[in-house]
C-alpha cells in the first residue's frame, strides 16, 4: 500500500484531498508548512490568506480533524526559509519596479520542494506527495505533463506551471476531476467542518506595504508625455495597469504603465498604452511536450493569474527565453508576472516577463 504525504492547510480542498486518499485505502500522513515568521514588525492580521499569524489556529484544526480520522500530522517549520526565499523576493521584486508573483514562487520552491525535503531530514516516510490543487498530471512516452483542472474557474494550473519533470512524476492532484461546488458538496456529505470555509484570496490580504518595510519616499507621478502631474509616497505602493487611487487630476483616466525604480517615478497613460502584442519571457520551464526551437506554434496563453487565456503564438527563443505573441493587442502585459502557454488543457511552457 502507498503511503501519501498530503499537504494540509486546514482549507476545505487539502481536507477532502485527505479524506478521499484514505476512502481510496492509501497511508496517508499529513505534512504542514508553517511559514509566518513573527519578527517582521507591525504585520496586520491577515485574512483569508495563507501568510498570516491565523495559521496556528488552523493548523490546530486540521490536527484535530485528522487525528479523528487516523491520519497522522506533522507540522514543519519553515518560516526561516519562507522569509529568505518568498518574501526576500516579494520585496526585491517591488523595489525592483517588477510584479512579482510569490504564489507560483512558492508552490515551485517550498511546498513541492523545501517541505518535502524538510518532511524526510525529519524521517516522515511516504511514496507520493498530494495536494489540494484544482489541476491534474499525464503521464505520456515517460514524461508528466501538467494539466488543467476540470474546474475552468478553479483551476491552479497556472500557479504550478514551474513544476519539474522530477517534481510531477511524485505528486498527485486529487481533485483535478472535481469542481468547486462538487468538492463543497463532498465535504458536506461527509461532515468536514472547514466545508464552507472561505478560500484563500491571495498569499496575504493585508496591505503589501507591511510585508515592504519602506518608509515615505516622496516622487513624482510623470505622464507618458513628460509631464509632472503629482506626488506619490513610494512608487513601490503602485502596480501596473492601476487606475484608481493615483490621487492626480486629469481630464481623460490614466493607468500606471511604469514604475521607475531608480528614479522613483510612476509613470501614467492614457488606457491605449497598456496595451500591446507580445512579451518576451525568461526563466522558462518548459513542460512533458516537445517545443521546437524558432518555430511559431499556436497556443493558449494566459499572463495573469486572475485573466483568461487567449490566442497567441508562442516562439521558442531559446532553453531560457520564450517569445509570446498575442492574436489581439492585450492590456497590462507587466514585468515579473508569468505568461503560461497551453495547447488544449495541458501546459507546454511558461515563463517571467521581461
Amino acid at each position: 500500500m502507498k503511503k501519501i504525504a498530503i499537504g494540509l492547510s486546514g482549507g476545505v480542498d487539502s481536507t477532502l484531498a485527505a479524506l478521499l486518499l484514505k476512502e481510496q485505502g492509501y497511508d496517508v500522513i499529513g505534512l504542514s508548512m508553517s511559514i509566518y515568521n513573527k519578527d517582521i514588525p507591525n504585520l496586520k492580521e491577515s485574512i483569508n490568506s495563507c501568510y498570516g499569524p491565523k495559521e496556528k489556529e488552523d493548523y490546530k484544526l486540521a490536527q484535530e480533524w485528522a487525528k479523528n480520522h487516523g491520519i497522522e500530522t506533522v507540522i514543519l517549520d519553515c518560516s526561516e526559509e519562507y522569509k529568505q526565499t518568498v518574501l526576500k523576493y516579494f520585496k526585491e521584486s517591488y523595489l525592483n519596479g517588477t510584479t512579482p508573483n510569490p504564489c507560483i514562487k512558492c508552490n515551485a520552491e517550498m511546498k513541492f520542494g523545501l517541505l518535502l525535503e524538510r518532511a524526510k531530514k525529519e524521517g516522515v516516510e511516504f511514496d507520493c506527495f498530494a495536494t489540494g490543487h484544482y489541476a491534474n498530471i499525464e503521464e505520456k512516452n515517460g514524461k508528466y505533463i501538467l494539466k488543467k483542472g476540470k474546474d475552468e474557474k478553479k483551476d491552479q494550473s497556472y500557479f504550478l506551471y514551474r513544476l519539474t519533470q522530477e517534481q510531477l512524476k511524485t505528486i498527485m492532484f486529487p481533485l483535478g476531476n472535481f469542481t468547486k461546488e462538487e468538492v463543497r458538496n463532498m465535504a458536506m456529505e461527509r461532515n468536514i467542518p472547514v466545508a464552507e470555509k472561505k478560500d484563500s484570496q491571495d498569499f496575504y490580504s493585508g496591505d503589501y506595504a507591511d510585508l515592504l518595510e519602506q518608509s515615505p519616499k516622496k516622487g513624482v507621478i510623470r505622464h507618458i508625455n513628460g509631464t509632472i502631474l503629482g506626488h506619490h509616497e513610494g512608487f513601490f505602493n503602485y502596480t501596473i495597469g492601476q487606475r484608481k487611487g493615483l490621487g492626480i487630476a486629469h481630464p481623460v483616466p490614466l493607468y500606471v504603465v511604469e514604475l521607475d525604480a531608480k528614479n522613483n517615478e510612476v509613470i501614467v497613460a492614457p488606457k491605449e498604452a497598456t496595451f500591446s502584442k507580445k512579451c518576451l519571457a525568461n526563466e522558462v520551464v518548459i513542460g512533458g511536450i516537445d517545443i521546437p526551437l524558432n518555430t511559431p506554434f499556436p497556443v493558449m496563453a494566459k499572463y495573469r493569474s486572475a485573466g483568461r487565456s487567449v490566442p497567441a503564438t508562442l516562439i521558442r527563443l531559446s532553453d531560457t527565453e520564450i517569445e509570446v505573441v498575442f492574436d489581439e493587442e492585450q492590456s497590462a502585459l507587466t514585468k515579473g508576472q508569468s505568461v503560461v502557454c497551453y495547447q488544449d488543457d495541458c501546459v507546454l511552457c511558461g515563463g517571467v516577463i521581461i
